[in-house]
């Protein structure tokens, strides 16, 4: 924290001084107090910083919903079913004398008064396999010896699927080495060391770094991609998580550098010609070989907060406008009718409108003196300037069907290495956050593609990993 300047004398000053250095006074208190009102729902920064304490207000995008909560009339719930075929069956046979005549009972005359079903997993174990090859000599003298599968190298050593379990639990579960450690020896018996499982990770990440390089090719040529990007602890310093994402597709790479560097270096989002929907940050742009669309969701979060401060009507407008907007999209594409372009324009029309009459509220700030566009503006004006100049990648999602209204795909991917720094704490090494990104790129895609996390891991020890759908 930088020292704190002297207090000022107010001795030597005019009253029109002191009048000017009340009103920056005020100026500076008013903009202190707007930044402490900003919190997860008016602006970008993260639910984590909003503390524990009680919210005075809720400040919810959706409305209030027409419905209410809970089941609706005609849903068809769903509940645990019998199967027509079980795996086995217990027989709870009558007694053996009748209780008021005391003749005995033939339990073979007896049928079936009904039936029901109870589903859990069987008590588990490990099985120690042992393989053994063999040596046959011909009458001829040629000696012929049979061979272990490739797999299988060393005297003793864990299978695939218990591996597969190990990493599953650290790397799909987020559970920290030794709580999943310790899991395994409850739930199997074997005792696995946090170092087995960390070598288990490693060979993981080996045996799927191919697949990950095709989900990062795959997703350059995507028609439509979604970026984003997180800061993470790795060897107690800052590095930054990148994340690039489709519906179908996700990728982690981790780099010392937030901006266009780890961009260049990741080679996925340079010189792609899809659309790149992210939240507007300033490297983004800088990568002007394909179209851009931004994240809506982090506009209608600042306009909540410029309306919370100036008190216009303009956030409003504009706020109601967007929602229209994707309402009315999602709806066209689910009939398979976009816009046309008189919709489009009319969209347009609107949106100018509702920028031009935001401008004249809060037009640009100056000092005598200042050079042009180095006077400090208004929160408000900045927001204005950013509708006014991004105007086509806000609206993209109204002309392009394909774009979506937010870029919420990117965030999903990245809440999970957040969980997992939460539960397990920082990542200690450089080459254990690579092999979380390798790993996690490909569960996280398979996964989304309809596959078991635990199948694919399976397949990766056992040298026929799973690849993802083009």
């Amino acid at each position: 924290m930088p020292p704190k300047p002297p207090r000022l004398n107010l001795t030597g000053l005019s009253h029109d001084d002191k009048g000017r250095l009340i009103d920056a006074l005020f100026a500076r208190l008013d903009a202190v107090e707007a930044k402490l009102g900003m919190n997860s729902e008016n602006s970008s920064k993260p639910p984590s910083s909003d503390g524990l304490g009680k919210k005075q207000k809720t400040t919810s995008l959706r409305g209030k919903p027409d419905k209410a909560v809970g089941g609706q009339p005609g849903h068809k719930g769903s509940t645990l079913k019998r199967v027509a075929e079980p795996t086995s069956t217990q027989d709870h046979p009558t007694p053996s004398h009748c209780n008021r005549c005391h003749s005995a009972l033939a339990f073979e005359e007896a049928h079936v008064l009904e039936r029901r079903q109870e589903f859990d997993v069987p008590t588990m174990y490990f099985e120690a396999v042992e393989l053994r090859v063999y040596t046959v000599l011909c009458t001829c003298g040629q000696r012929h010896d049979s061979v272990f599968p490739a797999a299988v190298s060393e005297l003793a050593q864990y299978g695939p699927n218990v591996r597969a379990l190990g990493v599953h639990l650290t790397q799909g579960q987020m559970l920290p080495y030794a709580r999943a450690a310790e899991l395994i020896r409850e739930m199997t018996g074997l005792s696995v060391s946090p170092a087995t499982l960390l070598a288990w990770v490693g060979e993981a990440s080996l045996a799927l770094q191919g697949t990950a390089d095709l989900i990062a090719r795959q997703l350059h040529h995507a028609p439509v991609l979604c970026a984003d990007e997180s800061g993470l602890r790795v060897d107690g310093k800052l590095h930054w998580m990148h994340v690039a994402a489709t519906a179908e597709l996700t990728w982690y790479g981790m780099h010392a550098k937030r901006g266009l560097e780890a961009i260049a270096a990741h080679g996925i989002l340079p010189n792609r010609l899809g659309v790149l929907v992210h939240d507007c940050w300033a490297p983004y742009w800088k990568l002007n070989d394909g179209l851009h669309a931004l994240c809506n969701a982090h506009l209608l979060r600042e306009l909540v907060y410029a309306q919370e401060v100036t008190g216009q009507d303009w956030p409003t407008d504009m706020t109601k406008l967007l929602l229209n907007a994707q309402r009315l999209s999602a709806a066209a594409r689910q009939q398979g009718k976009p816009f046309d372009a008189d919709a489009i324009a009319a969209f347009a029309t609107v949106y100018h409108g509702i920028v031009r009459q935001g401008e004249e509220l809060n037009p640009p700030q100056s000092k005598p003196g200042a050079k042009p566009g180095r006077c400090k503006q208004s929160d408000a004006h900045n927001l204005l300037r950013r509708f006014r100049l991004h105007a086509d990648a806000i609206l993209r999602f109204i002309a392009d069907p394909t774009v979506p209204f937010t870029n919420n795909i990117a965030e999903r991917a990245v809440r999970m290495p957040k969980v997992k720094q939460k539960i397990s704490g920082c990542f200690r090494t450089i080459a254990g956050a690579d092999n979380f990104c390798t790993i996690r790129s490909c569960l996280d895609t398979l996964r989304k593609q309809g596959h078991s996390m635990l199948e694919v891991l399976r397949r990766a020890f056992a040298g026929d990993p799973i690849r993802p759908a083009a």
